[in-house]
This record gives structure tokens, sequence and C-alpha cells, in this order.
């Protein structure tokens, strides 16, 4: 009975330090270009005719 209960201690000590580490994850983000003005069909944003870029 002894042997058995030191037992059952070591075994839920030894799941109570038991450490999970999750798969490291890297992400890149993409970049983005963005062309305001040139053919857009007439399509000014507003405040982009004011700094020349239409």
């Amino acid at each position: 009975m002894r042997v058995t209960a030191c037992l059952s201690a070591f075994l839920l000590l030894a799941a109570c330090a038991a450490e999970l580490r999750p798969p490291s994850v890297a992400v890149k983000p993409v970049p983005v270009k963005v062309q305001v003005g040139g053919n857009g069909g007439g399509f000014c944003p507003p405040g982009q005719a004011k700094k020349g870029n239409c």
C-alpha cells in the first residue's frame, strides 16, 4: 500500500512538471504597392488633386 501511494504521488508530481511548447510559426507580410493617380479612369481621391497627384 505504501509503495502504491508513493508511486501515485510521484506520477502526479511528474505530470504537473510536464512542459508543453507550441510549434513556432513565422509570418512574413507581403509588401503591397499602392499607386495613386495615373490612369485611374478619371477618379481622383480626396485631397490628392491639391497635391498634384492626379
